[in-house]
């Protein structure tokens, strides 16, 4: 789609000088991009979705036998990973709110001229805004996942998750006590941005 626009005369009027021709014809309509991005943002808003889901999982003492509560050494004492699901929720439930498509959407300007507008602009900032926030659920995820590997007995994994692993506890460590996590989140938003773990995840 993106390519496709690039290309695309989208000058009003088009000047054809060999012919010596100027056709008033408005071509410049953004509804494809428009539409293109505003369904990236409703994907990117439904990985975080489920994401976060996992997240849940993870740390709910309901749901994560035999972790120990929200993935704290010594729960009850420190909130351990409760709060970085609450983080992940919130982005989440910010996401919902901007995949709403813009394109929907429609203003008449410049004197009822322009009478139906594409909306372009906001569904492609709205959706580097979904796609950061999801980046943020998924490093959450990828953390959440490393400290409850800490915990089991058991550490066997397959060759790419002990890769991932290795990489994420080169930088962050397992977490004993409460401590300020968010510098950990934008290091392992960093790697994902990076692709860093791509090479691993080819198929």
């Amino acid at each position: 789609v993106i390519e496709n626009e690039m290309n695309a005369v989208t000058d009003n009027p088009l000047i054809f000088v060999d012919e010596e021709k100027a056709i008033s014809a408005g071509n410049f309509h953004g509804e494809p991009l428009a539409m293109a991005f505003d369904y990236f943002g409703i994907a990117c808003a439904e990985i975080a979705n489920i994401s976060e889901r996992r997240i849940e999982r993870l740390v709910n003492p309901h749901l994560n036998k035999p972790l120990p509560p929200f993935l704290a050494k010594w729960s009850g004492l420190h909130s351990g990973y409760m709060i970085m699901q609450y983080t992940a929720a919130a982005l989440v439930s910010e996401n919902k709110v901007l995949a709403h498509p813009a394109s929907v959407d429609s203003i008449p300007s410049s004197g009822n001229q322009e009478d139906h507008v594409s909306m372009g602009s906001i569904s492609v900032r709205k959706a580097k805004t979904i796609l950061e926030n999801t980046r943020k659920v998924i490093a959450i995820e990828l953390l959440t996942a490393c400290q409850a590997i800490d915990f089991r007995e058991q550490k066997k994994l397959s060759p790419i998750t002990q890769k991932i692993y290795e990489k994420i506890r080169e930088r962050v460590p397992f977490i004993e006590q409460d401590e300020i996590m968010y510098p950990y989140i934008e290091l392992v938003d960093m790697l994902i941005k990076d692709e860093v773990f791509d090479p691993w995840l080819e198929i």
